[in-house]
């Protein structure tokens, strides 16, 4: 089975390394800390060989080029961001299929955040790495995207099978439970989950990754179509939701 070792790196991001044990490679999910994840694959006994980056803010690929210099390693990022990614050797965006050993990951269009972030889901393993699209309990900032581009990028989340494990990129959950309290204030999951989020902070355990069924149920951006919250929020519309619930998080 593939391996994901998690760690924390910068003041609230997580790394990812993800290691088929078969083939022996080993992919970079993002490189905010080249040094952290040089450490991290050194401690683990694993070559580097990829980096599947997500989109191109600093904290995502801003090791690439160390990364790439110690090691020699293939670098995959989005072909609408490889103007602005560094060490980029392979191209890609929707529908295209990456590959650790015999494991593929399938390229979702996630752009939003930026326009051109791109998740990889990994169907056979159950889990996919959706950087600052999704985060537990929220979603990224839109720093250059569009509501209904945005909305569109979470549709293909929400498509995905509800176990799927989501690794997103950083510990933001007790902010984002905070909002998402205040959005949907009369949601029981929610308040089951928010009890479990404190519970688990408290021990100094991370809350990611976090399965979509769950998202789903309690994540007030991916329920931006629940007439519920179109009527407290949008009015009848999933985009103008989507919007304003975004707006709302941003002064919050």
């Amino acid at each position: 089975m593939l391996e994901v070792h998690q760690f924390p790196c910068l003041s609230d991001n997580y790394g990812y390394l993800l290691h088929d044990p078969d083939s022996g490679e080993t992919a970079c999910i993002d490189t905010p800390d080249a040094e952290a994840y040089l450490r991290e694959a050194a401690a683990k006994g694993w070559q580097i060989t990829q980096i599947w980056n997500t989109h191109w803010h600093p904290d995502h690929a801003g090791g690439n080029e160390a990364i790439k210099a110690a090691t020699g390693c293939t670098v995959i990022a989005s072909a609408a961001e490889a103007d602005k990614t560094a060490g980029i050797d392979r191209a890609v965006g929707q529908d295209d299929v990456v590959k650790l050993g015999n494991w593929e990951a399938q390229v979702l269009d996630v752009g939003g955040h930026t326009n051109g972030h791109i998740a990889y889901h990994l169907p056979a393993a159950k889990i996919a790495f959706v950087g600052d699209a999704v985060f537990a309990l929220g979603c990224g900032r839109m720093f250059e995207g569009t509501a209904p581009q945005f909305w569109d990028s979470l549709m293909r989340v929400k498509a995905l099978p509800p176990e799927t494990l989501l690794y997103c990129a950083h510990e933001y959950t007790e902010s984002n439970a905070r909002f998402a309290v205040h959005a949907d204030p009369d949601n029981a999951a929610l308040s089951d989950y928010v009890t479990d989020i404190g519970k688990q902070r408290a021990r100094g355990l991370p809350t990611v990754p976090a399965t979509l069924a769950r998202e789903l149920a309690t994540n007030p951006f991916l329920r931006a179509d629940d007439p519920d919250m179109q009527a407290r929020w949008g009015g009848g519309d999933a985009v103008a939701t989507f919007a304003a619930l975004r707006s709302a998080k941003d002064s919050f």
